[in-house]
């Protein structure tokens, strides 16, 4: 029964039932273990791991990874180690235990790169900037952020090089440094612009109106924020009344 209960977990999940796609995946597991199939074993347990996770699980999640890669590293599989180390990592950041995920981020860096896995990289580079600078490490977070554009340009991700520029760009914003602020903050536009994303455009626009607000350049900041209402508007976003005032001020 057990590809039958993978292929429920996977309509549920789908669905967004998280509860039946829980049940689903137990099951999956339990059929898994009574076979002794432990490749099929492993990804249950990961897939479980990952439902477990969204519904906040933590301990469980915890241990379904855990035990995953305990089979992975039996016969080494290099990227399935490396992604179940970054699920692991993620686990502790959302548990809001960051000490504990640096290790496993750090080990996963060192499998991706010998696979030469850019996308994935990407990705792993701009989650350990983010809490770099969360605890302060500005060199570090920005030497990170440069890494992770490196590797979304090596595979063209534009959605990743418009989020890695974009959170770049506020946390140069927040340091002061005006003028990487919006340079950062001009390429993540644009990127969302040639994606379509109009909603996440809105929001960079928000932060280089600050930048422009702090330079006191208010025709900058005003064409800025006629954009992003225009935005709010169109996407009914909830941030509409908060820019409305903030563009009557500056006019």
């Amino acid at each position: 029964m057990s590809e039958a209960d993978k292929h429920s977990a996977r309509i549920f999940l789908h669905r967004g039932q998280l509860a039946q796609a829980k049940a689903a995946c137990e099951q999956a597991v339990t059929d898994d273990r009574l076979v002794n199939d432990q490749g099929a074993l492993s990804n249950s347990l990961g897939n479980l791991g990952n439902v477990c996770a969204l519904l906040g699980d933590l301990d469980q999640a915890e241990s379904c990874y855990r035990e995953v890669l305990q089979i992975q590293r039996i016969e080494p599989n290099q990227n399935a180690i490396a992604h179940t180390l970054v699920n692991l990592g993620n686990l502790y950041i959302g548990a809001g235990h960051p000490e504990k995920a640096r290790p496993y981020y750090l080990e996963a860096l060192d499998l991706l790169r010998d696979l030469k896995d850019d996308r994935a990289l990407g990705i792993l580079y701009n989650n350990l900037a983010l809490q770099e600078a969360r605890e302060g490490k500005w060199e570090q977070a920005v030497t990170s952020f440069m890494q992770a554009l490196d590797s979304h340009r090596i595979v063209g991700n534009e959605e990743g090089l418009a989020v890695t520029y974009s959170q770049l760009g506020k946390c140069f914003l927040d340091q002061g440094d005006l003028t990487r602020a919006e340079r950062c903050l001009n390429n993540a536009s644009e990127h969302y612009i040639k994606l379509g994303n109009e909603p996440a455009e809105a929001a960079v626009l928000r932060h280089l109106a600050a930048v422009y607000g702090s330079r006191l350049d208010s025709v900058s900041a005003r064409r800025c924020l006629e954009r992003v209402v225009s935005l709010d508007q169109r996407y009914r976003l909830p941030e509409l009344q908060a820019d409305v005032d903030n563009l009557v001020k500056l006019r």
